[in-house]
């Protein structure tokens, strides 16, 4: 095996409480009810792509008003991350560290907008271990699309995906590769290949799936 790709939201730090207060700030200044955008409720939706989030969160809005309201979200809510930023899971540096003697790639793949993985790496201490990283914002598809294009642009032959909701488990399998189940992040995955309840249990986990 020769890296590991990591999700974002729910895999290496929970943003939702930040996120959910910048977004219903953004509804404010517009005249628009946020009141419903709750951590909660953004923990039901992160994972998929963005315009599908502003659908599900702006019914009462037009398609095309709901997707611009939600791109204008996902910008302030950058500039906010950067101020009062989320922070890592614990025991997420160390994972990265460990990873990284084991001679493994490092990786992250999110299905977020352009410069969210940015934001993440400028906020925390993960940027020296993080070898590459793509998300929907840079590709324009999917989180399987996505995947496939880190791997061959990095010459990536195999890797294990880590990630918490059920569709980073469909993603990592429209891109063939196995999955390892964050169970301490948002979401419920029936069968994964491998599940871990914290982050300093992946080690082992990828000894496992590489000697099989």
């Amino acid at each position: 095996m020769q890296a590991v790709i990591f999700d974002v939201d729910g895999t290496l730090w929970d943003s939702t409480e930040k996120v959910a207060i910048s977004w219903r700030e953004t509804c404010r200044r517009r005249g628009v009810d946020g009141r419903h955008i709750t951590k909660e409720r953004l923990m039901g939706e992160f994972g998929k792509l963005l315009d599908d989030i502003g659908i599900s969160l702006f019914p009462d809005l037009p398609k095309e008003e709901a997707i611009a309201l939600t791109a204008i979200a996902c910008d302030e809510e950058l500039d906010y991350l950067h101020i009062d930023p989320p922070k890592l899971y614990d025991g997420i540096p160390e994972l990265f560290i460990a990873l990284r003697k084991m001679g493994l790639k490092t990786c992250i793949v999110s299905n977020a907008q352009k410069g969210y993985v940015e934001t993440l790496l400028d906020v925390t201490c993960l940027s020296p271990y993080v070898d590459s990283y793509l998300q929907a914002g840079d590709t324009g598809t999917d989180k399987a699309g996505t995947i496939r294009i880190l791997m061959e642009r990095e010459s990536i032959e195999s890797a294990v995906y880590v990630g918490d909701t059920y569709g980073d488990f469909t993603a990592t399998k429209a891109a063939g590769l196995p999955f390892v189940h964050a169970a301490y992040g948002f979401g419920e995955v029936p069968e994964p290949d491998a599940r871990i309840f914290h982050p300093l249990e992946l080690p082992d986990v990828i000894r496992k799936l590489a000697s099989k």
